[in-house]
């Protein structure tokens, strides 16, 4: 059973970095496409930025220039390095494999970005 337990997120100030991880299990994590998805209250679960398993990498217009998504494939894990957080960036970031999404979501991290 897939496992995906999410960290690092926390209270900054518009401007602020704060790094994401997440810990993968019960896959083989280098044979999968790897995401961060994110939640604003309110809102549904949005796809934020992709981690091929050639390590090249997609994001959304939004973050482009501001997040850098990684993956260590020894470790089974996937990070999200977030700079310049601005308050639209506030909400619940989660981890998941694509191709298939797996149905197995972690808790989540909550970001919230607030002077």
């Amino acid at each position: 059973q897939v496992r995906l337990v999410e960290s690092g997120g926390g209270l900054v100030q518009p401007g602020g970095s704060l790094r994401l991880s997440c810990a993968a299990s019960g896959i083989v994590f280098s044979s999968y496409v790897m995401a961060w998805y994110r939640q604003p209250p309110g809102k549904q679960r949005d796809l934020v930025a992709t981690i091929w398993r050639d390590f090249t990498t997609d994001y959304v217009d939004s973050v482009k220039g501001r997040f850098t998504i990684s993956r260590d494939n020894a470790k089974n894990t996937v990070s999200l390095q977030m700079n310049s957080l601005k308050p639209e960036d506030t909400a619940v970031y989660y981890c998941n494999r694509r191709f298939p999404t797996s149905d197995s979501w972690g808790q989540g991290t909550q970001v919230t970005v607030s002077s």
